[in-house]
């Protein structure tokens, strides 16, 4: 089909432009060759470019990259045929600001049902994601749930980091998500259609780790039987996981401070100098800085990987998300053909007074265990754990009306599950007090 009937076809109607001009959605549409044939006001507003700047050339060479990042169709291979996809993504507007945006892609096809380009409508959810933290609203975020206060400053690092390749290190107790967070630096990043790849680097043998991370060619030692790709090979546009690193043997530091360095490396017992294209995202619950005044590690490979530091903040520091978290597990396990359950007031009371030194993996584990206890009835106190059972709450004794600030109220009406006279019970004060209290904070 040539340019000019497919032209006529994206606008067979005399008016099809102006139509389009006034809808909300960014429309965008490309033939095989990604030559950009239709661009609408929307999409003029959303991404900074003009009309004129855009129509007629490559997609890839106007943005200064796929637009789509790695989630594009038409980056390696030359496309039969598009289904409807749909998806979000971060882009980088003309200015250089970042804007969070829906996208819906689908095929277009002439009329022998011939594959002729794409049509693609796009909408900014920036704003609606920036109230929605502002105001506490988001209950989950890229696959991680909660909604204290401190996540979501991890949110907002998590789409800071979005616009950026920088390496992100990751610290937190064992058990808060540091895999969680990584993945969904990835996911939130340009690099999201490309590969995340893990490597846990406490759980390999140090005589295996070197072969692991770099890959081997065959013969390079007994049971070499092939050449094998190692993780940053197969990570190679996309993101590398590193975690624990701090158990990295010093030889180990060195060759990964070579790479980060140079962007490559050989294989183990390879001579060809291979390249890739890999961000680094590493995590740990050591104190890596302490570690490297005590010069257990190397103090060039912590400042290459420390670039941008995130904190996971353990659950004893965010409670208030436990309900939150223990609702999220119920449906889990419901959607795994368990029976649907409900968790009884005092066990979410006893939930919110528990230490967790596990963290969130602890709360998960405790939830199986009370499902399998409960055998799929609504979970009572005595169905939890005994770790968290020998830890009841203590009710409130006479004497002085303890002090009432926003983070014990918050507390109290979560464990509450919202029931406030409930809540003044678990405060020991009585309802009136605890409303006036809420009234003069609003």
């Amino acid at each position: 089909m040539t340019a000019v009937s497919l032209e006529n076809l994206v606008a067979q109607q005399k008016n099809l432009q102006s139509i389009l001009d006034n809808m909300l959605e960014g429309i965008i549409a490309h033939d095989t060759d990604r030559r950009i044939l239709f661009f609408n006001r929307a999409a003029e507003k959303i991404t900074g470019y003009c009309r004129e700047e855009v129509l007629g050339r490559d997609c890839h060479l106007v943005f200064g990259s796929p637009f789509c990042g790695k989630k594009c169709s038409f980056c390696n291979r030359p496309m039969e045929r598009l289904d409807h996809h749909s998806y979000t993504l971060n882009i980088c507007t003309r200015s250089g600001d970042l804007r969070r945006i829906e996208m819906s892609v689908t095929g277009m096809y002439d009329d022998e049902g011939a594959f002729v380009g794409v049509l693609a409508a796009f909408r900014d959810l920036t704003e609606i994601l920036s109230l929605q933290l502002r105001l506490g609203e988001l209950t989950s975020f890229s696959g991680i749930v909660g909604k204290d206060r401190k996540m979501i400053e991890v949110y907002d690092q998590i789409r800071n980091l979005s616009a950026t390749d920088y390496p992100v290190h990751i610290t937190g107790e064992t058990g808060t998500g540091k895999e969680l967070v990584a993945a969904a630096v990835h996911n939130e990043s340009a690099r999201a259609g490309g590969p995340f790849v893990p490597v846990n680097c406490g759980a390999l043998p140090e005589g295996l780790l070197e072969s692991e991370l770099f890959g081997h060619v065959k013969g390079a030692f007994s049971g070499a039987i092939r050449d094998k790709k190692g993780r940053f090979e197969l990570a190679d546009g996309g993101t590398l996981f590193l975690d624990e690193v701090a158990e990295l043997p010093r030889h180990m530091q060195v060759k990964l401070l070579r790479v980060l360095q140079s962007g490559s490396f050989e294989r183990v017992g390879g001579e060809k100098t291979i390249t890739t294209d890999v961000r680094i995202i590493s995590a740990t619950n050591r104190n890596l800085k302490r570690l490297m005044e005590r010069e257990e590690f190397r103090e060039d490979l912590y400042y290459r990987l420390n670039v941008v530091p995130v904190r996971i903040p353990a659950l004893r520091e965010r409670k208030n998300d436990i309900p939150l978290l223990a609702a999220f597990f119920l449906g889990q396990a419901a959607e795994h053909g368990r029976k649907a359950a409900r968790i009884r007031s005092q066990a979410v009371s006893m939930m919110m007074d528990y230490g967790w030194p596990g963290n969130v993996r602890e709360l998960q584990n405790a939830i199986h265990f009370a499902l399998v206890k409960s055998r799929g009835l609504d979970i009572e106190a005595d169905h939890l754990p005994f770790e968290i059972r020998q830890n009841p709450c203590t009710p409130s004794k006479p004497g002085p009306r303890p002090l009432l600030t926003p983070e014990t109220v918050a507390s109290a009406i979560a464990r509450a599950g919202g029931n406030r006279s409930q809540a003044a019970k678990l405060l020991g004060v009585g309802r009136a007090t605890l409303y006036r209290f809420l009234e003069k904070k609003l």
